[in-house]
């Protein structure tokens, strides 16, 4: 433009009319500055436009997360579900003596003691081998004690017989238990029928009585 400008000059002398040449020197300058504003206008909203696309990725890309990942709540099982399910893979314990830690013959000893101390020395062991069924079972704790501190499992151990001191014959009962005698015949439940207070345990299938103690299932 600025060229054109002085070629037309050339010919009309306009190059001495300083009146004429400030004119166009403004206009130049005018054209100049909305260039420079549109540029910076154009810049302007690029910036924007990439801050916009910026954060408009990470809100999508959080979104996508949430939705990929479920909830704490989704993910984990209802208690009663887990506790089926821990007790269908529960590893069954070996009632070989050598599976039996001391505590466990210890606790096992007390039980017999403190529930069938003045039984027949079957009844004795049919307790011992009863304690064993349960570890055994998935509906059941899978260690000794476990089975015994269940509550209201056994009547020693609510009223306080279960420390007391045990004498030889509940001791050989457990051993003889651990060694495989089984005179409960499998039996995981027994009661006294003269002191028993639940009406469900009645509901229970009967295997043998042994001494005052009824065995079942």
């Amino acid at each position: 433009m600025t060229a054109w400008f002085f070629r037309r000059c050339e010919s009309t002398d306009c190059m001495h009319n300083p009146f004429f040449l400030h004119q166009h020197y403004a206009k130049i300058s005018i054209h100049a500055k909305e260039v420079s504003t549109v540029r910076s206008l154009w810049i302007s909203g690029m910036i924007v436009l990439l801050i916009a696309v910026f954060f408009m990725g990470n809100q999508l890309l959080s979104s996508e997360k949430s939705v990929a990942s479920p909830r704490g709540t989704e993910m984990a099982a209802p208690a009663k579900e887990n506790s089926k399910a821990k007790q269908s893979t529960k590893t069954k314990q070996s009632s070989h003596p050598s599976r039996a830690s001391a505590n466990d013959l210890k606790l096992m000893a007390n039980a017999v003691y403190g529930e069938a101390r003045g039984e027949p020395y079957e009844g004795q062991v049919a307790i011992a081998a009863v304690i064993l069924n349960r570890v055994k079972s998935p509906s059941f704790p899978n260690t000794p004690s476990g089975v015994i501190f269940e509550p209201r499992a056994f009547t020693a151990v609510a009223d306080g017989q279960i420390w007391l001191e045990p004498n030889d014959n509940a001791r050989k009962a457990v051993q003889q238990a651990l060694n495989g005698w089984d005179p409960s015949g499998g039996c995981t439940y027994y009661f006294n029928p003269a002191t028993a207070t639940s009406q469900w345990i009645w509901s229970r299938p009967q295997v043998k009585k042994i001494g005052k103690h009824i065995f079942c299932r």
